[in-house]
Formats: C-alpha cells, sequence, structure tokens
C-alpha cells in the first residue's frame, strides 16, 4: 500500500503485557508476536505495526534512567522509519518515563504514546484492549500528512495527556492517571475529539536527543515536625546538585530561621533547590505570603505548576548537558516542553 502508516510499538514490560499461564494459573510475560491471539483486531488496522521489544522485559518499578536512554536511543535510530511510536509500559513509573522522554527528545514532530493497563491483557475484563488499540490509532493519526499528535503522550482511560503533565493518582481503578494543572489532548468515545488548541504544532526542525542523566537530585518532601538533623543530613549528602523541594499549598513553608538558615547555607554550597507544591492542582507562587516570601529572597528556583515527575526528570537532563550553575537555573524556571504555564 502506497503512502502507508507505519507504527513501532515498544514494549518495555508491565502489566498490559502479562497473561496467565493455563497450567500453573500464575501470571507470565508474553512475547509481543503473541498479543496477536489476545487483540485478534489489530489485524484490521490500515498500517503497519512493528515491534521492538526489551530484553530483559522489567516491572516499571525497576525502570531507571538507564533505560530511558535506551528508549531514546531506540525511537532516535527508527525515527525516520516509523509515523508514531507507541511504548507499552507499567503504570507506576509511566509518568516518570513521558517525563523524562519529553524533555530528551527535542524538536519532536511524531507522536510518542504511552500506555499500559491495570489488569493483564490475559484476564477477561482487562483494560489493556483498547488502550493498546487507542494508542496505535492516535499514533497514526495525521491531518495532511502531518501527525496530529507531535509529542509525548499517555492514554490511558478514554483521555489522553501530555506526558510530562501526568500523574498516576490510583492504583484500582482503571482511570489511573490524571494532569491536574493541564487539560487532556484528547477525550476518547465512539470518536476521538483531538483538542488541538492543547496538543503543541510541529517545528519540523531535526530531532535531537539528549542522553546525558544526571541523577545527582533529591526529593525533599514538608511535614510539620521535619527535624533540623534530619533536613541538614539530606541537604549535605556528597555529590547532590539539585533538590525539589515539595512544599505547602502555593509554596509555602516554616519561617523559622532555622529552617530558612539549612536552605541558604545549601545554595551557599551551590546546591540547586527548586521549589514545587505537594499539591497536584494550582502552582507555586512565592511571594504570595510571608510563609515563601523568605524562600524566594533566599534564592530558591520557582516550579511554578510541574510535577513532582516533571521537576525531578527534567533536572536530570538539565545537569546532564549543562554545567554553568546561571545556565542551569535560567533553563530550570524556562518551559521546554509545555511542562509548566507561562
Amino acid at each position: 500500500m502506497e503512502n502507508q502508516a507505519s507504527v513501532l510499538v515498544i514494549y518495555t514490560g508491565g502489566t498490559i503485557g502479562m497473561c496467565k499461564d493455563k497450567i500453573t494459573g500464575t501470571l507470565k510475560p508474553v512475547n509481543f508476536k503473541e498479543l496477536h491471539q489476545y487483540i485478534p483486531s489489530l489485524d484490521l488496522f490500515n498500517f503497519r505495526i512493528d515491534s521492538y521489544s526489551f530484553d530483559p522485559i522489567i516491572d516499571s518499578a525497576n525502570m531507571q534512567p538507564e533505560l530511558w536512554i535506551k528508549l531514546a536511543e531506540v525511537i532516535e535510530e527508527n525515527y525516520e522509519s516509523y509515523d508514531g511510536f507507541v511504548i507499552l509500559h507499567g503504570s507506576d513509573t509511566m509518568a516518570y518515563t513521558a517525563s523524562a522522554l519529553s524533555f530528551m527528545l527535542e524538536n519532536l514532530n511524531k507522536p510518542v504514546i504511552l500506555t499500559g493497563s491495570q489488569l493483564p491483557l490475559g484476564m477477561v475484563r482487562t483494560d489493556g484492549r483498547e488502550n493498546f488499540i487507542t494508542a496505535l490509532e492516535i499514533a497514526a493519526a495525521k491531518s495532511e500528512e502531518t501527525p496530529l499528535v507531535p509529542e509525548v503522550a499517555i492514554y490511558f482511560e478514554n483521555q489522553l495527556f501530555r506526558g510530562n503533565r501526568t500523574h498516576k493518582y490510583n492504583a484500582e481503578n482503571f482511570e489511573a492517571f490524571k494532569s491536574s494543572n493541564y487539560p487532556a489532548l484528547a477525550d476518547v468515545g465512539v470518536n476521538i475529539r483531538y483538542h488541538q488548541n492543547q496538543i503543541k504544532k510541529p517545528n519540523f526542525k531535526k530531532l535531537k536527543v539528549y542522553k546525558k542523566l544526571d541523577t545527582s537530585v533529591a526529593l525533599i518532601r514538608l511535614f510539620p515536625g521535619l527535624r533540623k538533623e534530619i533536613l541538614h543530613a539530606m541537604l549535605s549528602v556528597e555529590g547532590l546538585k539539585a533538590v525539589i523541594l515539595e512544599t505547602y499549598g502555593a509554596g509555602n513553608a516554616p519561617t523559622e530561621s532555622w529552617f530558612i538558615n539549612e536552605l541558604q547555607q545549601a545554595i551557599n554550597r551551590g546546591l540547586i533547590i527548586l521549589n514545587i507544591s505537594q499539591c497536584r492542582g494550582g502552582s507555586v507562587d512565592m511571594g504570595k505570603y510571608e510563609t515563601s516570601s523568605n524562600l524566594q529572597s533566599i534564592g530558591l528556583l520557582n516550579g511554578a505548576d510541574m510535577t513532582s515527575e516533571a521537576a525531578i526528570t527534567k533536572l536530570m537532563v538539565t545537569l546532564g548537558h549543562f554545567s554553568n550553575p546561571q545556565e542551569i537555573k535560567r533553563r530550570i524556571e524556562q518551559d521546554w516542553r509545555g511542562e509548566m504555564s507561562n
């Protein structure tokens, strides 16, 4: 078929690829080629579907930055050969992977759609069939030869979300993900309704892949009763370069002198501290209240409405590719891939 669309499915592992062994009754991973027996409707697509499988496949709880690099490399090596990519991934760390890939893939002009399931494909009520089939359709969708969703996104239970705006919020319901600070890119029912005003526009530039990740980062979540010696120990970890500080509400924190002094001393040592909210919805607004004005005055960076997943992976990519402290700080507070509101 001339001008036939093509999609590469990258299978990393996760619940979606698990099926029950007929003899033992236990769940076991299946080869991608076996998926046809569980989803025979794959043959109805009028585009080519090829596959690449991690070996070994992994539980998403074991996802590590070096595997994000491998994923980015697979996409880079196959970028010119396919119209879109679908990544089958466990749901537990899916938002981290989607966020990381969004920062690693600059000038992305093709869909990279992550999906998975809460129930394995081998179970009668699995959500994996619909998730996989719709992710494939989205990855291949075009308008006048231009991909409809040229960005990294997560498709789960009838909604398509920007990957770096997404977080897993439910371990039991099929509706496992939310995007609290950014609207859905598409809603799926009888038809797929793409919200073009929310989707990034292609720039048709050459793909650039950032493959260096620096994991010298930490996340500290504030809570009433946080002890000085514990905060000091966390901020003083050898080799630590950056900390995401999850504060209260709109970026608020204790005003006690010992707390501010610990942060100030860490910043004076060169540590980057990024302020994001513990709240999944809303944004940091340093200076709005007295409890955040101190943080602003001592030099904490404003993470605005980024998710924790986006903040962590953005820091890893930034620290991996830039060394000038001022350049790093500028880039952290700058919107790269639609991960934060201007």
